[in-house]
């Protein structure tokens, strides 16, 4: 069977499996008032097939109802109609490293200004301390991202540092660490194995191994913030789920690529460093404060140095992702507009525009474990992004965004939460 005809048949089956579901064109016409059906878009699903060029999505109570070619969807006689000639749909952003802020307004506003940015979902990672963050897990925010939480990661004792990571010192102690994080009912166990440029004790392996033991006990996955080679080797060989960061001091060799091919769950965040060249951040002008922008512009310079980081994890990711690790995006702070830098950072370092949306949508949903988003399918949220111009060309299209939509409502996307008055 030719291929194209082979994509158009498993979408045509999709459509005829959400409609026997029950998601009849009548049923629209009788209980939705509220159906609307984007046209004419070229649609990034994000499941794996290439774009479809003429697409429609067929929205109804929050969930994408049908996707597929116009030519083969039907619209309900009563539906909202949205010409999106010219532009894109893609999954929205899922972002796998943050670290918010603590108290309720604060953490509120970061995920609603990343939901107008694009983002629909995002891993705090080991920095929340009280019941704040868990308060607003278990909350559905209007235009706002979603939220998942580490809890509270675990590490050595980092004497001048935040203590809010649990410090332990023996094995009891770090078996006890996750039974904390297991009572808060986090979403995975971060751990930090990394000497701080020799400033502290490094996480021993008899630690991270009881870590990771405990946890794989009590059915949590454990991600690692890691920096040398070495560590991961034995990460690896100890039963680790994630890394939080790509192998920072030198390239990864053979014997870690053998580790990687016999680790087939394996999640790699690459968390790439600034690239050390000069960008246009245009972008976010009229967005950002401009306070905050002329501090950005100040950084933007060359830097050798940061160049020189850059290629070392730029050719990790690459040869970790064709070991077959999932690739996820993170952007390890509190910087809602970051995702977008760091997709294009992921072209930069050799993975293509479609690899760098897969990371960023699909493969974030299969690692935060979220099954109701990640792809534009029949039965998932609507949770989309429409463009201006078409991502899988220049990767940098992703900020050219027109609309946000979660759980099939739009995102207010008049101002910029956080933006200067006037």
């Amino acid at each position: 069977m030719n291929p194209h005809h082979s994509i158009k048949f498993v979408r045509s089956l999709a459509l005829a499996l959400a409609l026997s579901a029950g998601w009849s064109v009548a049923a629209y016409g009788q209980t939705a008032s509220g159906v609307t059906a984007f046209e004419h878009a070229r649609i990034i699903a994000a499941d794996g097939q290439p774009p479809i060029e003429n697409g429609t999505l067929i929205v109804d109570g929050g969930v994408l109802r049908q996707v597929g070619p116009a030519d083969q969807v039907r619209i309900p006689a009563n539906a909202r109609r949205i010409d999106l000639t010219g532009k894109t749909v893609m999954p929205s952003i899922i972002d796998a490293h943050v670290h918010t802020s603590q108290s309720r307004p604060e953490l509120v506003a970061d995920l609603r200004r990343r939901a107008y940015f694009g983002v629909g979902a995002v891993l705090s990672l080991g920095l929340d301390i009280d019941e704040t963050p868990f308060q607003v897990r278990a909350e559905s925010l209007p235009g706002a991202a979603r939220f998942l939480t580490a809890g509270r990661g675990i590490t050595s004792p980092e004497p001048g540092r935040s203590t809010a990571p649990i410090w332990v010192t023996s094995e009891s102690e770090a078996r006890n660490a996750v039974r904390e994080n297991v009572g808060r009912r986090v979403d995975i166990l971060k751990i930090w194995v990394d000497s701080r440029d020799g400033k502290y004790t490094k996480l021993s392996p008899a630690l991270y191994g009881a870590v990771i033991d405990e946890g794989h006990k009590s059915g949590l996955r454990v991600t690692a913030h890691i920096f040398e080679l070495a560590d991961a080797k034995s990460l690896l060989r100890a039963g680790i789920d994630a890394f939080a960061h790509g192998v920072r001091d030198r390239d990864v060799d053979d014997e870690l690529i053998q580790l990687v091919k016999q680790r087939s769950s394996l999640v790699l965040n690459p968390n790439l460093p600034a690239r050390g060249v000069k960008t246009d951040l245009g972008w976010l002008r009229g967005v950002l404060p401009a306070a905050e922008l002329t501090s950005l512009e100040e950084r933007n310079v060359e830097q050798a140095d940061a160049q020189a980081r850059f290629g070392i994890q730029a050719r990790n990711l690459v040869k970790m992702s064709e070991a077959g690790a999932l690739i996820v995006l993170g952007t390890d702070g509190n910087s809602p507009w970051a995702p977008h830098v760091e997709m294009e950072d992921m072209v930069a370092a050799g993975l293509t525009p479609m690899e760098v949306i897969l990371a960023a949508t699909r493969n974030g949903a299969r690692f935060l474990e979220l099954k109701d988003t990640g792809t534009l399918t029949p039965g998932l949220r609507a949770d989309f992004i429409v463009l201006d111009a078409n991502p899988l060309e220049d990767i940098t299209n992703t900020r050219r965004i027109s609309a946000v939509y979660l759980h099939g409502v739009a995102v207010d996307r008049a101002k910029y939460p956080g933006a200067e008055p006037g």
